[in-house]
């Protein structure tokens, strides 16, 4: 029967139990524990169990890295650089553009617009702003020439490939540098979120104006002869939201005109050679010290409308304008 235990050099067998304890101190275990010169150990493994170990790891995340690259080159192979892999219904966004403004505070008033005509920091503050949003269409400054068209008209639609410059000297009234913040009369840039591959189809008879067009907004388009090239935008109005904002502004006006033009869709181009079209509208004469609601929403035929919370509208935007003497 064999006996469990380690025989020893005078044939005693010594069991575990019958082992002296280390005398060892506690200073002298942790300096063993480092480095003990008995077995030659580091940290509890040799040099050639710390040079295995090593080479495993080195092999396990060189191989890890490779699948990873992989798997991100075959990813990147179906992805095109200039333009989404899913546009129109089949996006996210969908097909139906939001309607955004400037200028934006980045504080806690969002969409409010709130400034005093006497005080110069308030009016500086939204001046900046616009000044800031503007500076992305001075396409001479940034060097982009090559990558638009000369200029756009109706009569003179950019060729495939050129995207049309948004000319800044024709907001009028709405021109910098205070853009009406110095006044009682300020101004916003309103302009169409980007869909990628998207053509308004603007309402280029009057049959087909919408019934809860306001009526005289109707009028104006028809006077501006919707039947002829300069019918193809995407109009444009603004108006107090509730009967009681609507008593509190009464006049709006639109720069360079009532609406977007046509030949600015579609966006096919790269992110840094297409500029969305603007139109500045001047809220004139609000009446001061009163917070009044504005809803402004674009009209074409491809286009729904849908008020209510931010995260539910389309085709609109909601802000709010407050100004004291």
């Amino acid at each position: 029967m064999a006996i469990p235990g380690k025989e020893s050099e005078n044939g005693v067998y010594e069991f575990p139990y019958m082992i002296k304890p280390s005398q060892k101190t506690t200073w002298e275990a942790i300096k063993t524990g480092i480095w003990d010169p008995s077995t030659k150990q580091f940290l509890g493994r040799t040099a050639k169990s710390w040079f295995q170990i090593l080479i495993f790891y080195c092999i396990f995340y060189a191989a890890l890295a490779a699948l990873f690259a992989i798997c991100m080159a075959v990813l990147y192979s179906t992805l095109d650089k200039d333009r989404p892999t899913y546009s129109d219904e089949r996006s996210l966004i969908g097909t139906n553009p939001g309607l955004g403004f400037r200028p934006i505070a980045e504080t806690e008033e969002g969409a409010l617009i709130y400034y005093n005509i006497h005080n110069k920091t308030s009016q500086e503050k939204y001046s900046k702003l616009i000044k800031t949003f503007l500076e992305e269409y001075d396409v001479n400054r940034l060097g982009l020439n090559s990558s638009f068209a000369p200029r756009c008209d109706f009569d003179d639609i950019p060729e495939d490939g050129k995207a049309c410059p948004v000319p800044l000297n024709g907001f009028a009234k709405c021109n910098g540098p205070n853009y009406g913040y110095n006044t009682s009369s300020p101004c916003v840039f309103l302009k169409l979120n980007k869909i990628y591959d998207w053509i308004p189809k603007p309402y280029n008879t009057s049959e087909k104006l919408p019934k809860e067009m306001p009526e005289k907004f109707r009028e104006e388009v028809i006077e501006l002869d919707i039947a002829t090239k300069k019918g193809n935008q995407v109009w444009v109005s603004c108006q107090g939201e509730y009967p009681a904002d609507k008593e509190h502004i009464t006049k709006f006006e639109y720069f360079p005109g009532r609406g977007l033009p046509a030949y600015y869709f579609p966006y096919k181009h790269k992110k840094t050679e297409y500029l969305s079209p603007l139109v500045a509208v001047r809220l004139v004469d609000p009446k001061p010290g009163v917070l009044i609601n504005i809803e402004c929403r674009a009209w074409a035929d491809n286009i729904k409308y849908e008020g209510g919370a931010p995260e539910q509208r389309k085709g609109s935007v909601h802000f709010e304008i407050m100004w004291d003497e």
